[in-house]
């Protein structure tokens, strides 16, 4: 590996990549850091320092790879642009024009990206709102925006937040964008990935007070992480033939004769982290809205005590409920981005087929079967690293003592959704660096 590393800097053109890479992240880092104006530091930090941490601010901290503990321009980082992509690629083959568009090519993909910019901007504003929402409540005592509001003297603050916390999302995508152009891997993937590993010298300063936690955490991580290696890099090879045309002599026809094998990779995860994002936003959802009404008199009050409840992350429904949706979605997320595919159609025309499968239907039936089967490891997979916190919490509680899950949510190095991407976003470029060395036929990091 490290043979890879100085051949890759050797090189003139992947050095610049490479220069370019941490350059941008570091910028990213550095506005990070940049404070919104209004906050009440001290609280903020109480809040989310201490032993008794609210745990749905806490987990709303993990996903956003710790940007809601600073309240900076980066507070919400670039997941109002993930879900604007998540929305696009569901509607695509809904909505008839964005179909059509998809199909012709890089124009119409640049297109359906245009529209992505466009949608990210109010769910910026939306989510900017909610959280500033959320803060702005006294939790144990604290108030972190004690100037949030829509009328009198707190209109101006309010509307200085929400701007601040927009354009610093829309600063971020522009990173991402400026890093996939011009430096190595995926740049939102990237900016995603800075913002998680942020947050890790804090947690290991957190378990350093104690030995052993560190030590048995730093072994629960290192075992999840090759989970997630084996698993993201699992795949079903559907082997293909192809066939080889050729010219007759007699009327000029083409012929298959003879042809090449290869294969179509299904991967076992085909969704990613998606289902997990579609899942925790329907869970949060509920549990944030009912903290609006639950000083309300009479049954309002009552059935919001009882859905903030039941919805909170300490409760264990919600852990079962988080399970269950996220093998549910990932069913729906892959099945969505197989069709998208047309992959037996595809097939079909270029000639292909899978021995002994006739083209056509049964092909489209076959890979169907295929990937439902594969994807069940996928979607139980998922639904584990959804519930790992859980999981956690009770081993923490039990051995360790302390607050349950909340002790042992808090104790994980990396969440465990952080640290499928950071695994995910590691293969990918290290993979495209791989690609570059090649190239130019030096060895790379995968002997």
């Amino acid at each position: 590996m490290l043979d890879a590393v100085r051949n890759a800097f050797r090189l003139p053109d992947l050095r610049k990549k490479l220069l370019i890479t941490i350059g941008i992240l570091v910028l990213y880092r550095f506005a990070a850091n940049i404070p919104l104006p209004g906050v009440n530091r001290e609280a903020l930090t109480t809040l989310f320092g201490g032993d008794n941490a609210n745990m749905l601010l806490s987990l709303l901290n993990f996903s956003s790879g710790g940007g809601l503990s600073r309240m900076g321009i980066m507070a919400l980082g670039v997941y109002p642009y993930i879900t604007a992509s998540i929305i696009m690629q569901l509607l695509t083959p809904i909505v008839p024009a964005l179909e059509e568009l998809n199909k012709e090519g890089e124009q119409g993909r640049n297109t359906i990206n245009k529209y992505t910019y466009w949608m990210t901007v109010p769910l910026a504003a939306l989510q900017a709102i909610a959280q500033a929402s959320l803060l702005s409540r006294p939790v144990g005592g604290v108030t972190v925006l004690p100037n949030w509001g829509f009328t009198g003297d707190s209109l101006l603050p309010t509307i200085t937040i929400i701007i601040g916390m927009t354009a610093g999302t829309m600063f971020a995508i522009w990173l991402g964008e400026l890093l996939t152009e011009q430096g190595i891997g995926n740049g939102v993937s990237l900016i995603i990935f800075a913002g998680i590993l942020a947050s890790v010298p804090n947690q290991v300063a957190r378990l350093s007070q104690s030995p052993i936690l560190l030590i048995t955490f730093v072994i629960i991580t290192i075992l999840t992480i090759a989970l997630i290696v084996w698993v993201q890099e699992g795949q079903r090879r559907i082997p293909v033939q192809y066939g080889k045309r050729v010219r007759t002599m007699r009327g000029n026809r083409m012929m298959m004769v003879g042809g090449q094998s290869t294969y179509v990779p299904l991967r076992v995860n085909t969704a990613g982290m998606i289902p997990l994002i579609f899942a925790q936003s329907l869970l949060i959802l509920p549990s944030t809205v009912a903290t609006y009404f639950v000083t309300q008199p009479g049954w309002v009050g009552s059935v919001a005590n009882w859905v903030a409840t039941a919805f909170n992350p300490t409760n264990f429904l919600y852990w079962l409920l988080y399970f269950l949706l996220t093998v549910a979605f990932t069913y729906f997320y892959t099945d969505v981005m197989f069709r998208q595919q047309n992959l037996p159609e595809t097939l079909q025309k270029q000639g292909g087929f899978i021995p002994g499968i006739r083209p056509g239907p049964r092909t489209e039936a076959y890979l169907n079967n295929v990937l439902s089967r594969i994807t069940l490891v996928g979607a139980l997979f998922l639904g584990f690293v959804a519930v790992l916190p859980y999981i956690v919490g009770v081993f923490a509680d039990a051995v360790f003592g302390g607050a349950g899950i909340l002790t042992g949510f808090r104790s994980l190095i990396i969440s465990s959704t952080g640290l499928l991407i950071v695994v995910g976003v590691v293969l990918d470029t290290m993979k495209q660096i791989e690609a570059q060395l090649m190239m130019r036929n030096y060895e790379g990091f995968i002997r």
